[in-house]
């Protein structure tokens, strides 16, 4: 049996449940891949990054008992890191401001591109196939050099959500619209912008 390692980048996941409108059920996930395609669930990592406390309208303690859930409920390895807000710039370094009200733009960014990265690295003895939910091409180096070192990449994503640098430099890609035994509860209003069950 063939040993597997899953890697969920939920910030281009995320994008791909909007657009399926559909969430992901994480506790399916070891079962699904365990069943359908015989193959064993060494690891499981999930990398999200969280708003900072006040920084929304709403509370965030959902999104934490969620973590924990992942965890002691589901059995994943959580990477999770605070959103960082960054001041928006045009290329000449200059500070951009909102017309309509004065002060700087700025949006937030939390990628796990070194975190991700970093595991698949440190844990490449243990699978022969690294399961990708991603559609980001920054990735690609990565699964070329792990392709170099005989592991299979598989990328499971949406036709709207994946690079094509990720579709055709993976051994295979699946899309998550084919496989309705992992998807969770259609999209609620409120949860388009605030992925605590993506």
């Amino acid at each position: 049996m063939q040993k597997i390692t899953l890697f969920i980048d939920q910030a281009n996941i995320w994008s791909a449940c909007k657009k399926m409108g559909k969430t992901l059920d994480y506790s399916k996930f070891q079962a699904f891949f365990e069943q359908k395609f015989l193959w064993q669930v060494q690891d499981m990592f999930y990398y999200q990054a969280f708003p900072s406390d006040g920084s929304r309208s709403h509370s965030i303690d959902g999104l934490h008992r969620f973590f924990v859930k992942m965890e002691k409920g589901f059995g994943y390895t959580v990477r999770k890191k605070e959103l960082k807000t960054i001041t928006l710039r045009d290329k000449a370094g200059t500070i951009i401001y909102d017309p309509r009200t004065g002060k700087p733009l700025t949006k937030e960014k939390g990628n796990f591109d070194v975190e991700l990265t970093m595991d698949a690295m440190e844990y490449r003895s243990g699978f022969d196939i690294g399961i990708f939910f991603t559609g980001d091409s920054d990735f690609l180096p990565l699964i070329t050099h792990l392709r170099n070192e005989w592991k299979k990449i598989y990328i499971f994503s949406t036709e709207d959500s994946i690079s094509q640098e990720l579709r055709t430099g993976a051994d295979q890609y699946y899309n998550l619209v084919e496989f309705p035994e992992i998807h969770g509860d259609q999209l609620q209003s409120r949860q388009w912008n605030n992925p605590t069950q993506a």
